[in-house]
């Protein structure tokens, strides 16, 4: 029988966009390091530069 874990056992990050809280998945196992984001809007939409810029 697998073991099971309780949710709140898992590790957790924050989101670097929107600041969420997010747990460990096991399709992140290999790349939990580098795992930034808690979802796909949240990598689309990651710290878009300023278009509006300075006025000219």
């Amino acid at each position: 029988m697998p073991k099971h874990r309780k949710k709140s056992d898992l590790p957790t990050k924050s989101c670097a966009t929107c600041g969420l809280p997010f747990a460990w998945r096991k399709k992140w196992e290999k790349v939990w390091d580098d795992v930034k984001y808690c979802s796909d809007r949240c990598r689309a939409t990651k710290a878009k530069p300023n278009r509006s810029g300075p006025a000219q």
